[in-house]
């Protein structure tokens, strides 16, 4: 059991929150589902949420592309689907009932997203399509969805992988859903990719950076209480170790400001001992 004053998602809230600029819109999806809700919905939207609480208090929040700055004070829990009741009864600033409406994907007016997938590799693609070969897959997912978009659009993408795991950080995914750098900016550019591609990859476990030129993942931060050779031996390839930093604790005074105003009824993330 833990003995951090707050939880591993609290801490991550906030090492993302502090990443998103003033002025920037940023797009999540409605994921469900256990850990994979949590990483790929509710720990963005809270960070998204506590920029406009601090820091970035014109920053647009788009939750399922449609919903525009939810009021959370309202959520008791998380809708179970893009377009339930649930979602559509919450007070929002607006809902965009049209495409494209006043931000489009595929004109480049989002500025970042969040995805996942069952695996990722050092490159940074990411695979939500199947497990083995295509044509005779050991297990069929449910496919790329918006992930092309969100790696090829969005003008940067935070790849959220709630389990860190041999099995999901793999030399060379089985699968492209999504493009990373392979070769590089160079890469992208001969692809035609002229923006976006992945910023981070957030695991319970550590947060892990690019080098774009090279076109492969390094570590940024690994979480308090992370031994670092469990970071190692969880991941499918190769990283350095030697010298990272550990990713910085939420404040006494950011954690009052996520746990009382961005989510006061904990239906977004857990929240620790007060």
């Amino acid at each position: 059991m833990s003995t951090l004053p707050y939880t591993i998602e609290e801490l991550i809230t906030v090492v993302l929150a502090k990443s998103f600029k003033d002025g920037e819109v940023g797009f999540t999806g409605l994921a469900t589902g256990g850990a994979a809700a949590l990483y790929i919905t509710g720990i963005p939207l809270a960070a998204m949420e506590y920029a406009r609480q601090t820091h970035a208090p014109n920053l647009t929040i788009l939750l399922a592309g449609w919903s525009i700055n939810p009021v959370f004070s309202e959520i008791r829990e998380l809708p179970s689907a893009e377009f339930d009741s649930g979602l559509q009864n919450l007070p929002c600033e607006a809902q965009m009932e049209t495409y494209p409406g006043p931000y489009a994907v595929r004109r480049g007016d989002v500025d970042f997203g969040f995805g996942s997938g069952v695996q990722v590799d050092r490159a940074g693609n990411i695979n939500s399509t199947c497990v083995g070969d295509f044509n005779k897959p050991k297990v069929r997912l449910v496919g790329s969805i918006l992930l092309p978009e969100h790696m090829t659009c969005f003008r940067r993408e935070y790849i959220m992988m709630p389990h860190h795991e041999v099995r999901s950080f793999v030399e060379k995914v089985d699968y492209v859903s999504g493009v990373g750098y392979p070769g590089g900016d160079a890469g992208r550019q001969a692809l035609g990719l002229t923006m976006g591609g992945p910023e981070w990859i957030v695991t319970p476990k550590c947060i892990f950076e690019f080098d774009r030129a090279a076109g492969q993942a390094r570590l940024r931060s690994i979480h308090p209480g992370i031994d670092p050779h469990d970071v190692l031996n969880s991941t499918g390839f190769a990283i350095d170790t030697d010298g990272i930093p550990t990713t910085q604790a939420p404040t006494a005074e950011e954690l009052a400001i996520l746990r009382r105003k961005v989510d006061p009824h904990h239906a977004l993330i857990p929240h620790g001992g007060e």
